[in-house]
């Protein structure tokens, strides 16, 4: 059986970015994820510490996403890479981060990265 918890359309302000006003001033960004963790002990049970929860996944991508960085690749890889760290329950994990309004000059919603990566990816 595969299972996944889904967390989608976090959002956070942050200061991501290459240029001066992004890295000062800031901006929104949204996070989804789709983890692969096996929950059906969770499912039995009724305990939550028989599953990767929500609330603790959220603090610490709130975490990464409060430290600056140029790139969202970089910011997508660290956060993948702390949800492994942080939860042996998950085995694959696949992130969208998108910068919402991004200032470059073009009509757009927003723009962003996505990262799909298995445990044994490293």
């Amino acid at each position: 059986m595969e299972s996944y918890i889904i967390l989608q359309g976090l959002r956070f302000y942050a200061h991501h970015g290459v240029g001066a006003q992004e890295t000062c001033v800031g901006n929104e960004f949204t996070v989804d994820l789709r983890l692969q963790a096996d929950w059906s002990d969770a499912a039995r049970t009724d305990k939550v510490n028989d599953t990767v929860s929500y609330a603790d996944v959220f603090a610490s991508v709130q975490d990464e996403m409060a430290r600056p960085s140029k790139l969202l690749e970089h910011v997508a890889n660290r956060i993948v890479s702390r949800l492994f760290q942080d939860f042996p329950a998950i085995q694959s994990v696949e992130l969208k981060l998108m910068k919402r309004n991004p200032p470059m000059g073009a009509d757009i919603e927003a723009c962003g990265v996505e990262m799909k990566r298995r445990r044994e990816e490293g």
